[in-house]
């Protein structure tokens, strides 16, 4: 009958979408009440028996619940001491090897010191890994930006490789966001890059998007340009996209949250598609991107 009733009272308190604390502290009082009358009310009695006539049983079942309770509490504290280790850590500046690595950012008067512990603090995402995306990795990862995301899933093929420049040859045929993750793990390993090898959809665009400073759109379809903008746009997040073919490119920082318009604000419809051909339609050069 207990278990039946924190069961219920669990439940409920999931359909009223009750913070987990609070089902839990109910259920500790029922714990409690249990203790009292079992305590309290003579051998034999209905009520003592309906909720186990042993207290001995309710013991154990408190102690193990108690060692439970233990376990998880500290190891949550050892989480957030380990998190609040690391925030120290950034706090207190750069080991010698990144001051050496970053000498020709710091020693400039417009970034020093404080711009570049700006971008280590920094979290970027890199919507696709392809023409655009796979060098916007590349410098973003040299420079000590401090977190990069990268969502595209596609894999690496031969074709991408004359322009594409974090792919190699080796790596054909691996996911593209899998290669970026290794060239700059061994390019930079002062930064951490977060992999998605998935497309970009509606249903995990705001949560993606949401754990970010700043986007950067290097897509190769209208579709994802217009989602991208969309969910930025109700954010309040920049977006910097770009595009390009042939001989010339273009990019643009879309800001509306600081004056400045959206992408669908500058381009309000889709360009007919023989006008606006791929790389694999149309050619690029390689160094463009």
């Amino acid at each position: 009958m207990v278990f039946a009733m924190a069961a219920v009272l669990w439940g409920v308190g999931a359909l009223l979408k009750a913070p987990k604390s609070s089902r839990w502290t109910l259920i500790a009082v029922l714990g409690l009440a249990v203790l009292v009358i079992q305590l309290t009310l003579p051998d034999g009695h209905q009520v003592r028996e309906a909720t186990g006539s042993d207290i001995r049983l309710w013991g154990l079942i408190f102690a193990f619940s108690a060692m439970i309770f233990g376990y998880f509490t500290a190891l949550k504290r050892l989480k957030t001491h380990i998190r609040s280790d690391e925030v120290k850590t950034q706090k207190t500046g750069f080991s010698a090897a990144e001051i050496d690595r970053y000498a020709r950012h710091i020693v400039m008067r417009e970034i020093g010191g404080p711009g570049q512990k700006a971008l280590s603090q920094a979290k970027v995402l890199v919507v696709g890994a392809g023409g655009l995306g796979a060098p916007v990795l590349q410098y973003l990862a040299a420079a000590g930006v401090g977190t990069l995301g990268v969502i595209d899933d596609d894999l690496v093929e031969n074709a991408n490789l004359q322009r594409q420049v974090i792919h190699t040859d080796d790596r054909i045929g691996m996911p593209k966001v899998q290669s970026a993750a290794e060239a700059i793990a061994a390019q930079n390993p002062h930064v951490i890059l977060r992999t998605y090898h998935r497309r970009l959809t509606a249903e995990i665009a705001q949560d993606l998007i949401s754990d970010y400073d700043l986007i950067l759109d290097g897509t190769d379809n209208f579709e994802t340009r217009y989602l991208v903008n969309r969910v930025a746009v109700r954010l309040q997040k920049p977006l910097i996209s770009g595009a390009l073919t042939q001989w010339e490119g273009q990019i643009s920082l879309y800001d509306p949250a600081n004056g400045a318009p959206c992408y669908a604000c500058v381009f309000p419809k889709r360009p007919d598609p023989e006008l606006a051909p791929s790389c694999a339609q149309a050619g690029v050069l390689g160094p463009l991107p």
